[in-house]
């Protein structure tokens, strides 16, 4: 495994927790691809574009997220992250939680790894 890139890869991660707990929309802009395609634990796809939108509006608001676990994979040029955390938030006004798996994939690019495609599922 490569060592340097799980360590970015890592340090990517907490950027894009930090970015999605304080609704950051610049930095999200930053860590997403702009061909993000997120299959949400409900089974709605959400495009990069969507995704800023419901953090810019206040539509969804992530007041905690508590990472349980964390596996990187690197994958040629690529990096895949399965990781299990635990969100407290609102979506459209109403209080929220989960525990929630996530599988992301990141790929490097000009401007630093960005995420190209997401997927969550309700733990359980």
């Amino acid at each position: 495994m490569n060592n340097s890139i799980e360590t970015e890869i890592i340090q990517y991660e907490a950027k894009l927790r930090e970015a999605m707990l304080q609704s950051d929309v610049k930095a999200l802009d930053e860590l997403l691809a702009p061909e993000l395609i997120f299959t949400t634990h409900l089974g709605e796809l959400v495009t990069k574009q969507d995704d800023l939108k419901g953090h810019s509006s206040g539509t969804l608001a992530i007041k905690s997220l508590t990472p349980l676990e964390q596996t990187i994979r690197i994958v040629g040029d690529g990096a895949i992250v399965l990781a299990r955390v635990y969100i407290v938030g609102t979506y459209n006004g109403v209080p929220s939680e989960a525990d929630l798996r996530f599988t992301r994939v990141w790929v490097p690019t000009s401007n630093g790894w960005q995420v190209i495609v997401a997927h969550s599922s309700v733990v359980a």
